[in-house]
Protein backbone atom coordinates (compact mmCIF):
# COMPACT_ATOMS: atom_id res chain seq x y z
CA UNK A 1 0.00 0.00 0.00
CA UNK A 2 1.37 3.50 -0.80
CA UNK A 3 2.02 5.66 1.90
CA UNK A 4 -0.11 8.43 0.72
CA UNK A 5 -3.29 6.29 0.45
CA UNK A 6 -2.58 4.91 4.19
CA UNK A 7 -2.53 8.08 5.03
CA UNK A 8 -5.69 8.90 3.96
CA UNK A 9 -7.32 5.64 5.57
CA UNK A 10 -5.66 7.25 9.09
CA UNK A 11 -8.11 8.83 11.31
CA UNK A 12 -5.62 12.44 12.61
CA UNK A 13 -3.64 11.65 15.38
CA UNK A 14 -3.62 7.92 14.98
CA UNK A 15 -0.59 6.41 14.62
CA UNK A 16 -0.61 2.30 12.62
CA UNK A 17 0.42 -0.62 14.21
CA UNK A 18 0.69 -4.24 12.82
CA UNK A 19 0.17 -5.77 16.18
CA UNK A 20 -3.13 -6.03 17.70
CA UNK A 21 -3.04 -4.65 21.36
CA UNK A 22 -5.19 -5.79 23.85
CA UNK A 23 -7.13 -3.02 25.72
CA UNK A 24 -10.02 -3.89 28.10
CA UNK A 25 -11.80 -3.22 30.97
CA UNK A 26 -11.80 -5.87 33.56
CA UNK A 27 -11.02 -9.58 33.59
CA UNK A 28 -11.46 -11.98 30.63
CA UNK A 29 -14.62 -13.70 30.91
CA UNK A 30 -14.70 -17.35 30.78
CA UNK A 31 -16.70 -18.71 27.49
CA UNK A 32 -18.92 -22.21 27.73
CA UNK A 33 -20.77 -22.57 24.69
CA UNK A 34 -23.20 -24.91 26.00
CA UNK A 35 -24.70 -22.18 28.61
CA UNK A 36 -23.70 -19.08 26.19
CA UNK A 37 -27.03 -17.08 24.77
CA UNK A 38 -27.17 -14.01 22.88
CA UNK A 39 -30.27 -12.15 23.44
CA UNK A 40 -32.09 -8.98 21.40
CA UNK A 41 -35.23 -7.50 22.67
CA UNK A 42 -36.77 -4.27 23.46
CA UNK A 43 -38.59 -2.21 20.86
CA UNK A 44 -38.58 -5.35 18.30
CA UNK A 45 -41.59 -7.44 16.76
CA UNK A 46 -39.44 -10.67 17.34
CA UNK A 47 -37.09 -10.81 20.46
CA UNK A 48 -34.76 -13.67 20.19
CA UNK A 49 -32.68 -15.73 22.48
CA UNK A 50 -29.73 -17.65 20.84
CA UNK A 51 -27.54 -20.61 21.63
CA UNK A 52 -24.36 -19.92 20.31
CA UNK A 53 -24.54 -22.94 18.14
CA UNK A 54 -27.85 -20.97 16.81
CA UNK A 55 -25.60 -17.81 16.33
CA UNK A 56 -23.29 -19.52 14.24
CA UNK A 57 -25.87 -20.95 12.03
CA UNK A 58 -26.71 -17.24 11.12
CA UNK A 59 -26.12 -16.08 7.69
CA UNK A 60 -22.03 -15.18 7.82
CA UNK A 61 -20.42 -12.22 6.53
CA UNK A 62 -16.44 -11.59 6.26
CA UNK A 63 -15.56 -7.78 5.93
CA UNK A 64 -12.15 -6.38 6.12
CA UNK A 65 -11.88 -3.23 7.85
CA UNK A 66 -9.86 -0.62 9.47
CA UNK A 67 -10.18 -0.53 13.50
CA UNK A 68 -9.01 2.87 15.57
CA UNK A 69 -8.66 3.00 19.24
CA UNK A 70 -9.47 6.50 21.02
CA UNK A 71 -5.48 5.74 22.56
CA UNK A 72 -4.28 6.79 19.07
CA UNK A 73 -3.27 3.17 17.16
CA UNK A 74 -4.69 2.25 14.53
CA UNK A 75 -4.98 -0.99 12.65
CA UNK A 76 -5.30 -1.64 9.13
CA UNK A 77 -7.03 -4.15 7.06
CA UNK A 78 -8.98 -6.10 9.78
CA UNK A 79 -10.74 -9.69 7.96
CA UNK A 80 -13.78 -10.04 10.37
CA UNK A 81 -16.38 -12.91 9.78
CA UNK A 82 -19.84 -13.16 11.96
CA UNK A 83 -23.12 -11.58 11.45
CA UNK A 84 -24.00 -8.07 9.75
CA UNK A 85 -26.30 -6.55 12.33
CA UNK A 86 -28.76 -5.75 9.82
CA UNK A 87 -28.96 -9.41 9.56
CA UNK A 88 -29.87 -9.35 13.14
CA UNK A 89 -32.15 -6.53 12.61
CA UNK A 90 -33.87 -8.16 9.75
CA UNK A 91 -34.98 -11.33 12.15
CA UNK A 92 -36.18 -8.81 15.47
CA UNK A 93 -37.75 -6.07 13.15
CA UNK A 94 -37.32 -3.25 15.11
CA UNK A 95 -40.57 -0.99 15.77
CA UNK A 96 -40.69 2.42 14.47
CA UNK A 97 -39.73 3.95 17.78
CA UNK A 98 -36.94 2.20 18.15
CA UNK A 99 -33.89 4.73 17.59
CA UNK A 100 -30.96 3.13 19.48
CA UNK A 101 -29.20 0.17 20.06
CA UNK A 102 -27.73 -0.35 23.59
CA UNK A 103 -25.29 -3.68 23.56
CA UNK A 104 -24.76 -4.79 26.89
CA UNK A 105 -21.37 -6.77 27.24
CA UNK A 106 -19.52 -9.56 30.14
CA UNK A 107 -18.13 -7.23 32.97
CA UNK A 108 -21.28 -5.30 32.90
CA UNK A 109 -19.88 -3.35 29.81
CA UNK A 110 -22.39 -1.17 27.66
CA UNK A 111 -22.36 1.22 24.84
CA UNK A 112 -24.65 2.83 22.80
CA UNK A 113 -25.10 3.29 19.20
CA UNK A 114 -27.93 5.28 16.99
CA UNK A 115 -29.75 2.52 14.42
CA UNK A 116 -28.68 4.28 11.42
CA UNK A 117 -25.15 3.86 12.83
CA UNK A 118 -25.18 -0.20 13.72
CA UNK A 119 -27.10 -0.85 10.52
CA UNK A 120 -24.08 0.21 8.23
CA UNK A 121 -23.23 -2.36 5.85
CA UNK A 122 -19.60 -3.10 7.49
CA UNK A 123 -20.65 -3.59 10.99
CA UNK A 124 -21.03 -6.81 12.91
CA UNK A 125 -20.99 -9.08 15.23
CA UNK A 126 -17.52 -11.07 14.57
CA UNK A 127 -16.53 -14.62 15.79
CA UNK A 128 -13.39 -14.58 13.66
CA UNK A 129 -11.05 -13.02 13.09
CA UNK A 130 -8.09 -13.43 10.33
CA UNK A 131 -10.04 -16.51 9.23
CA UNK A 132 -9.50 -18.05 13.21
CA UNK A 133 -12.17 -18.14 15.90
CA UNK A 134 -11.86 -15.13 17.66
CA UNK A 135 -9.45 -15.09 20.65
CA UNK A 136 -11.01 -14.14 23.90
CA UNK A 137 -8.56 -11.13 24.65
CA UNK A 138 -10.24 -9.45 21.55
CA UNK A 139 -13.55 -10.10 22.89
CA UNK A 140 -14.19 -13.78 21.87
CA UNK A 141 -16.66 -15.54 21.40
CA UNK A 142 -18.54 -12.36 19.81
CA UNK A 143 -17.60 -8.77 19.12
CA UNK A 144 -19.36 -5.90 17.84
CA UNK A 145 -17.32 -4.11 14.92
CA UNK A 146 -17.92 -0.85 14.33
CA UNK A 147 -15.32 0.33 11.82
CA UNK A 148 -16.36 4.25 11.25
CA UNK A 149 -16.07 4.65 15.40
CA UNK A 150 -13.65 4.65 18.02
CA UNK A 151 -13.11 0.78 19.06
CA UNK A 152 -14.74 1.37 22.56
CA UNK A 153 -17.93 1.16 20.66
CA UNK A 154 -16.79 -2.24 19.01
CA UNK A 155 -17.27 -3.75 22.05
CA UNK A 156 -15.93 -7.33 23.36
CA UNK A 157 -18.09 -9.96 24.69
CA UNK A 158 -20.97 -9.00 23.46
CA UNK A 159 -24.40 -11.32 25.06
CA UNK A 160 -27.25 -8.89 24.24
CA UNK A 161 -28.50 -5.98 21.86
CA UNK A 162 -31.59 -4.26 23.00
CA UNK A 163 -33.64 -1.58 20.91
CA UNK A 164 -34.50 1.58 22.58
CA UNK A 165 -36.21 4.89 22.16
CA UNK A 166 -33.43 7.13 24.00
CA UNK A 167 -29.62 6.65 23.50
CA UNK A 168 -28.26 4.96 27.08
CA UNK A 169 -25.06 6.16 27.89
CA UNK A 170 -22.27 3.46 28.17
CA UNK A 171 -19.13 2.21 30.25
CA UNK A 172 -17.02 4.53 29.00
CA UNK A 173 -19.53 7.46 27.65
CA UNK A 174 -20.60 8.08 31.70
CA UNK A 175 -16.79 8.38 32.45
CA UNK A 176 -16.96 11.02 30.10
CA UNK A 177 -15.52 9.95 26.30
CA UNK A 178 -17.87 10.78 23.70
CA UNK A 179 -20.95 9.20 22.43
CA UNK A 180 -20.33 9.94 18.73
CA UNK A 181 -16.43 8.57 19.27
CA UNK A 182 -16.01 9.40 15.25
CA UNK A 183 -12.10 9.38 14.93
CA UNK A 184 -12.14 11.43 11.81
CA UNK A 185 -13.47 14.30 13.84
CA UNK A 186 -11.45 13.46 17.02
CA UNK A 187 -14.76 13.03 19.02
CA UNK A 188 -12.83 11.39 21.69
CA UNK A 189 -14.48 12.90 24.77
CA UNK A 190 -17.19 14.97 25.66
Amino acid sequence: MAVSEEKQRVPPNQKVVTKFPVLHYGPIPKFDPKTWNFVVDGLVENPVKLTYEEFLNLPKTVSTSDFHCVTGWSRLDNKWEGVAVKTIAGLVKPLKDAKYVTISCEENYTTSLPLRDILDDDVLLAYKFDDKPLEPEHGGPLRLVVPKKYAYKSAKWVRKLRFTAEQEKGFWEKRGYSNTADPWKEERYA
